[in-house]
């Protein structure tokens, strides 16, 4: 099975998932969707109404400003991975709750081992959590970290910028460095590769005896 296929699994297990309270209240449970051999994933909080609705990962007026920060940024959607931390809408848009992302918790590990991303972003404060429980994203937003072999780069949700103007400019800003980290994680992820090669075995000097010959 390949990285589609295995996919396609972990989605169908998704729009039948009944592991949490969202299965009750949701229209379309949304896998999320994107390359499977993705170097950037970009993972949300949650689905809002219209994702509810198509069953599809940022497709309402964040989606659309999503769309427009990729392109700034040099990349295009089809070439990245966009999920969620939950996959089926909470009622009203509400915060996810700890026993909703618990259950969705494996789904998205499983997604993260099958693409195995180079550079994570999270959009948003839940999903900046499962890499940083204890930080502000108002202190750490666009600076990255090296966690478990890929950078993990904190920024705003950008529907965070379209409730609060004052966002937008560190939402475009953080974004407008996306090329620079993926280019910098290619090089540490190369270093590491580079590191971990064993050394290749020095050429066997002649012995005295082949020396001596060789002179006949």
């Amino acid at each position: 099975m390949d990285a589609n296929d295995e996919l396609k699994a972990v989605a169908g297990q998704i729009v039948k998932c009944t592991g949490c309270k969202l299965n009750t209240s949701r229209k379309l449970a949304v896998p999320g969707e994107g390359a499977a051999d993705a170097e950037v994933m970009f993972i949300g909080e949650g689905p809002g109404f219209y994702e509810n609705e198509q069953g599809r990962p940022f497709v309402g007026q964040a989606g659309r400003f999503l769309d427009e920060l990729l392109q700034k940024a040099g990349c295009k959607r089809a070439q990245v991975f966009i999920t969620n931390v939950v996959k089926c809408r909470p009622p009203g848009n509400r915060d996810p709750e700890l026993d909703e992302l618990q259950a969705c918790a494996a789904y998205l590990d499983r997604q993260i081992e099958i693409i195995n991303p180079l550079v994570i972003v999270t959009l948003g404060r839940f999903s900046m959590a499962r890499y940083f429980p204890t930080a502000r994203i108002s202190s750490i937003h666009g600076k990255p970290a090296w966690v478990d072999g890929r950078f993990i780069v904190p920024m705003y949700h950008p529907a965070a910028a379209l409730h609060q103007a004052s966002l937008k400019s560190a939402v475009v800003e953080d974004f407008s460095r996306l090329a620079g980290f993926i280019l910098e994680a290619r090089k540490k992820r190369a270093a590491q590769q580079a590191a971990a090669r064993p050394p290749e075995p020095e050429p066997e000097k002649p012995s005295d005896q082949a020396t001596q010959l060789s002179l006949f």
